[in-house]
This record gives C-alpha cells, structure tokens and sequence, in this order.
C-alpha cells in the first residue's frame, strides 16, 4: 500500500512586473504550504512575473528579472523540503517559456508555452538547457533538462499541462496518464467571464474520471494590470471528484488549497484491460529520475485521505457582484487613486456600477473585520483612516465613493433625479446634484456666434442633425464635468493626500455593439465595470442585489424605462433607448452572441435567426431581414467608437472591445449594399413568394 500524500495549490494576486511583492506571495504560499505538510506545491502560471504582460513578454528584462527572483527561490534553505512547481523563464534561441520544478533546490525543467514564445519543436521533445552562470554554479551543473517530460519520483510520477491545452480536444493528461502519470498539475492564467467555471471545472473533472489521476489546478487571482479578472478557484480533483476547492473571488491576496491523497485509489481505478491496451500503444515520455518522495515517513498513520466534495458554482448575478467588485478594489489600492466618481444619471446602467462599487464596499468590510492585514492596510491608506476602521459598507462608501446627478432643467425627469438621489443616500456614496444648463447654452450658442444659425431640438423643429448636435453637447459635457468634479471633490472634501478620483464609466456592452453613445461622452473614463456585461444580464444582477443586499430601492431601476435624457420632454414625448436604437437590449445581446461566438455574418445570422424568431408567426422574413441588416448597418459605421471604448472588465465573450477581445476593421462599407445584404433581400423575396 502506497502512504498518503499531502499536495497543495494555491491563487495568487499577483501583478505585471511587481517583482518583489510577486516573490514575496510566492515564498509565503510556499511556507503555507509546507506548514499544511504537503510535499507539492504548485502555483499559478507566470508567478514571477505576472501573467498580463503582453509585449513586456519580448524585453531581455523580463527575463533576467525573472531569473534574479528564481535565484532568490532557490538559495532560500527555508523553501526546500518540498517540489515547487510553476516558474517560467527563457530559453535562449528559440525563446520559449518553460516550467521549472524545483525540488530541495534542485531545478527541473519541464513543459512549454506558447503565448508570446515561439512555440516549443511538438510533444515529448526534449533538449538541453544552459543554465544562466549564477543558477549554474549553485546547481553544479552546466545543464538541465528541457522539454516535455515526465517526473518520476520515488513514489509516483507527475507531470504538467497549461491551462490552454485543458480546453483542446486531445489534451496532452491522455497520453500522459497512459504513460502513468499519477499526479497533473496545471500552473493557469484563466481569466473571468461569465459563465466559464463551469466549463472550466467539468474538464478538470472530466480529464481524471477518464484517465484517474490526482489533478492540482492553480490560478492566479485579481487584477494583474488589465482588463481582465483572474478569478482563482484553484483545486484539487482525484478520480473526477472535487476534493477541495478555493474561492473564485477573493480580497485574500494568498490562498493555499490543500488535501491529503491517496494514490492506491489512482492505481485500483486505473485497473481497466481496455485502459491497458491503449496504454502500451501509447507514444512514450522520456522520463527525469528525480531522487524525492511525495509520502513522508512521518505521517500521522490516524490521517485520512481528503474527502470528496460537490462543486461551488456562483450564479451570474452573483458573479457580476463580485467579479467586477474586486476587479475594482485592485485598481483602486494599486493606482493610489483617492477613490471613484460617476456620473449617476437614474438609470439602470450608472445604478448597476454604483451597486458593484457598495459590493466592492461590503467585500472589503468584510475582510476587514476578518483582520486581513493587507486590506486593512490598503483601507487606512485610500480612506485616510488613522485609528477606527470602517464598520459598515455605507461607512466606507462614503469616504471613497463619489456621485454626481447632471440634468437639464427641462429634460431631467424628477423621477431619475429622485431615484440617484434614492440610490446614493442607501449605498452612502457622497452625492452632489447639480444642473448644467448654462455649460450646455454657452456651447451652443458659439455656433450662433460664429454663424448666425441657432440649431433646435427635433421636437422644436429641428433636422435630425440639429437634434443630435445638441444632445452630444449635454453627453461631452457631463464626461468633462465628471473629470472636473473627480479632481477637485477631494479637495473640497480636505481629505488627507489629496489625490484624484477615479471616474468610472457605466455603458454597457451591448450600447457599444450598437454605437448607441456618444463619442467621448460619459461612455469615456478611466475604467467601466460593467462595459462588458449585457443590459440583460445587468437588470438579472440589480434584482438579486435588491433581495440579498436588502436594497427594495433598486426595483424602481428595474421597471424604469431606459432612456438618455437627452431630449427635451413634451406632453406627448420622452425619450426611449429602445425606440431610438430600432431594436431591442434582448435582441442586441442575441446578436452580439450570434455575430462573435458563433461567428456569423449578416447573411448566416438572418438564416440562423429565421429559425430562431420565425417560427409560429413570430417575425416575418422581411422583419427579420431588416432587423439584422439594421444591427450590422449601425454597428459598422460605429465601430470606431469601440476603438476608444474605455477599458472594460471583460464578462461577456462577444465584448466588442477592440484593443483585446475583438479584432476586427472599424472601417466598412456603411449602406445596404454590400453583397451579404442583396443575399438576405433575395431570400426574403423568395420566402414572400413561397407565402412564408
């Protein structure tokens, strides 16, 4: 009977190119780790350096700082005794990541990567690698193993995969496990969305019940300088069961999972003569001997193995209130910024970003009354607090929240000025209501100064160019007063260190799909945690946060009608989102979804949609037709607008942001006459004249 062994995985907040405070993450997780008896550790992808690096990836630096922290790693008598496994560094030449092992100091290369690498010569090849002089003399020796290879320790064997190569149809765990690979570990850089732990959780899951095996998955953890959330959850899974599992999302800096093992339950599952006979026609591993044991031989004989667990999913509401919260919580502790500001305008969009600032708010309390020293820490110096810490969430929302009602004296209902008003006293948030009337007057007269011509709303007479000049006035000037507002309210305040505040934007994804703002508006701003997420999935969060938040004042945002607010409002007149966009939030979401996840033109979407809404009577082709060559006509002409979308949290997997998720032209052909729209016209007449 094998003994058992105590394994460990671990998240980490880790930052680009924060090298010292990385390090020091990594050597507490290590300590962490050994102190829970483990004997493995692994650790999320890319530690040193942080993952979210990008082109940093192709500076020499990056790499001699990584191997400076490596070095520290090594040298420190108090990280031996235990396989860490996780680090990257360089390999001249070819340039490709690799995988470090260390085991009571000793390195180990293993494993390859390709993001920003040129890609490693295919599997279970294997190479030499010359150690850099400082690593060399330590090690006493000129040479280390580089590739992709299995370690074979004294008691079991292990080897590694990346996250990425979790998700490809024929995973390298397959051929490893039929090699008899006992123990998988995957060092990942898995960013949120929406959605996704479930398909992340059932491959990890799926990957073992197939092939048995112990699997240690570790991810980092928080905003590492992007716009994307690593949210954690690392775990550990034997034989397809989950036997512990960390958070998803986290204020915790460091989170260490562990479990004790057993790995004759590996070997009696694996007892299978059809797992057999594919075994010995599987292509081979070389293998690296590694002189270490995983089972001490001190181990309490009293000790059980870990028991089995069910999985922890969050709903979408739920992870919308802590995704984007604590996504915001690291951009403001780490940018030194005084606190947020947001132009609060009485609609469910600018309602939903206030609304994750107070979870922001009540995630942070909570770890301060957990005694978190590092947000703690973080609290006393953003908020200014010397000795009484924050007690509630409202208390600390004041101190770091701003928002700022900006209406028209006749086009600002007294309702959406009611509900900001509302809104801000129940989160705490400090509030100012002003009008800004007489900015919007002096703009719009130069143009009469200059010309003579005085432009008028539509519903005075205006053209449609008039009307829209006019409302654009109103958006720019409330993304400048915001700006205004941000830098001056913590002096105005006297809060201690002054600073800025940071100006969140609050438009969704679906807005941006569309081009349904105004360029440079309150759509502008340092970052928007809600810029990916759908209008559907928004009102979704507001009504779970109005019961578990104990916010009743929330469900008057819900059946509010969206609108800008940008027109005057008359006896017969107010303005509507929906109405003036010719479509609507729920069909704006279908073909977001329609248009990048299942990669569809105008032409595949008007037949997959035909399907979809014209079944029973529902829509006639021609009303399908026009829907969708309507969606494809504004979102081209208004791509451009994404090309400056504010940094958005990334949710959504049809975000149309341009600078990472979507890469596409921002010019095209802007009428009806492109060859996909005659297609769709040419089926809607042969549909008309079948009588459909």
């Amino acid at each position: 009977m094998a003994p058992l062994v105590t394994l460990a995985t671990c998240s980490l907040n880790q930052w680009a190119l924060d090298w010292e405070n990385n390090l020091a993450r990594i050597k507490t997780s290590i300590h962490q780790a050994k102190a829970a008896g483990a004997s493995l550790r692994t650790g999320p992808e890319l530690e040193i350096c942080g993952y979210g690096l990008l082109d940093h990836y192709l500076e020499d630096e990056t790499y001699t700082n990584s191997l400076d922290m490596l070095f520290k790693i090594v040298t420190d008598t108090s990280l031996h005794g235990i396989i860490i496994d996780g680090f990257e560094v360089q390999q001249p030449c070819h340039y490709p990541g690799w995988e470090a092992t260390l085991s009571k100091a000793q390195i180990v290369p293993r494993e390859r990567r390709n993001r920003h690498f040129t890609p490693w010569f295919g599997p279970r090849h294997v190479e030499d690698y010359l150690l850099p002089p400082a690593l060399r003399e330590d090690q006493g020796t000129r040479h280390v193993p580089i590739g992709d290879v299995i370690l074979s320790l004294n008691d079991t064997s292990l080897a590694a995969e990346s996250c990425e190569e979790l998700f490809t149809p024929q995973a390298p765990h397959i051929n490893m496990a039929l090699n008899g690979v006992e123990i998988f570990t995957n060092s990942s850089g898995s960013h949120h969305s929406l959605r996704k732990l479930n398909e992340r959780m059932a491959l990890i899951q799926e990957a073992t019940r197939k092939s048995g095996g112990v699997y240690l998955y570790a991810n980092q953890l928080g905003c590492d300088g992007d716009r994307l959330y690593y949210d954690g959850c690392s775990m550990i899974i034997v034989n397809g069961e989950i036997v512990a599992q960390g958070a998803q999302f986290s204020c915790t800096d460091i989170e260490v999972v562990t479990a004790t093992v057993d790995l004759e339950k590996v070997r009696a599952y694996r007892f299978a003569p059809s797992r057999n006979f594919q075994a010995i026609q599987a292509p081979t591993y070389k293998r690296i001997e590694v002189d270490y044991s995983l089972a001490h031989d001190d181990i309490d004989v009293l000790k059980a193995p870990t028991p089995s667990r069910p999985p922890r999913y969050h709903l979408p509401e739920e992870e919308i209130a802590l995704g984007p919260a604590c996504w915001l919580w690291d951009y403001l502790r780490r940018s030194k910024a005084a606190g947020f500001l947001i132009a609060l305008s009485g609609g469910i969009d600018s309602c939903a970003t206030a609304t994750i600032v107070y979870s922001m708010c009540r995630l942070v309390v909570e770890a301060v009354k957990a005694g978190n020293p590092e947000v703690i820490q973080d609290v006393k110096r953003i908020a200014a607090y010397s000795q009484k810490l924050p007690e509630t969430p409202e208390e600390f929302c004041g101190q770091i929240f701003h928002t700022v009602y900006m209406g028209m004296e006749n086009q600002s209902s007294t309702e959406t000025r009611q509900r900001a008003k509302d809104l801000a006293q129940r989160i705490g948030s400090h509030h100012t209501d002003i009008n800004i009337d007489e900015t919007f007057h002096a703009t719009k007269n130069l143009i009469t100064q200059g010309t003579g011509f005085e432009p008028k709303f539509k519903v005075h007479g205006g053209s449609q160019t008039e009307n829209l000049a006019l409302q654009n006035i109103q958006a720019r000037s409330r993304m400048v007063i915001a700006y205004y507002y941000a830098q001056m309210l913590p002096t105005v305040r006297q809060r201690p260190g002054g600073g800025s505040l940071l100006v969140l934007a609050s438009s969704n994804v679906d807005e941006c799909l569309r081009g349904y703002l105004t360029k440079y508006d309150c759509s502008s701003a340092d970052i928007n945690p809600i810029g990916s997420i759908s209008k559907t999935d928004l009102k979704g969060f507001i009504s779970w946060s109005a019961k578990n938040f104990d916010m009743p004042i929330l469900e008057e945002f819900i059946h509010a009608i969206p609108t800008a607010e940008l027109e005057p409002i008359t006896a017969d007149y107010v303005q509507s989102d929906e109405a003036d966009m010719g479509m609507t939030y729920d069909e704006l979401s279908r073909f977001g979804t329609l248009r990048k996840q299942d990669k569809l033109g105008p032409y595949g979407m008007f037949i997959r949609l035909l399907h979809e809404w014209g079944n029973d009577g529902k829509l006639s082709p021609r009303e399908i037709g026009d829907k969708c060559k309507r969606f494809y006509h504004y979102h081209y002409i208004n791509r451009h607008k994404q090309t400056v979308a504010t940094p958005a949290y990334h949710a959504e997997s049809y975000s149309p942001d341009d600078h990472r998720f979507d890469l596409r032209p921002f010019l095209y052909p802007p009428g009806f006459e492109s060859w996909s729209f005659k297609k769709i016209d040419e089926r809607v007449l042969a549909l008309e004249k079948r009588g459909r």
